[in-house]
C-alpha cells in the first residue's frame, strides 16, 4: 500500500475525530487515549467503507483500535 493511502486514512481520521495528525500515531489507541466513542467509531467506519468501496464486517470493528490496525486491515483487503 502506497504512503499516500496511509496520509489519507490518517487525515480521514483526524478530520472526524477533530484531532491533530500529529497526535494519530499508528499506536494510539482510539477509545483509552483519546476518548473516541461508539458513535465517532461508527462514523471512522462508515467514512472508510465510503471512500473504499468496501464492507467491514460487524464482528471486524471492534478489533480495528487505532489508525495502524486500520492501515493494515485496508492492505489485507486490497491484496
Amino acid at each position: 500500500m502506497s504512503n499516500s493511502i496511509e496520509v489519507e486514512i490518517r487525515d480521514m481520521v483526524s478530520e472526524i475525530l477533530e484531532v491533530p495528525v500529529e497526535k494519530l500515531a499508528p499506536d494510539v489507541d482510539f477509545f483509552k487515549d483519546l476518548n473516541v466513542d461508539s458513535l465517532k467509531a461508527i462514523e471512522i467506519v462508515a467514512a472508510f467503507e465510503k471512500k473504499y468501496r468496501i464492507i467491514v464486517p460487524e464482528e471486524d470493528i471492534p478489533k480495528i483500535r487505532n489508525l495502524g490496525q486500520l492501515i493494515d486491515y485496508t492492505r489485507n483487503i486490497s491484496s
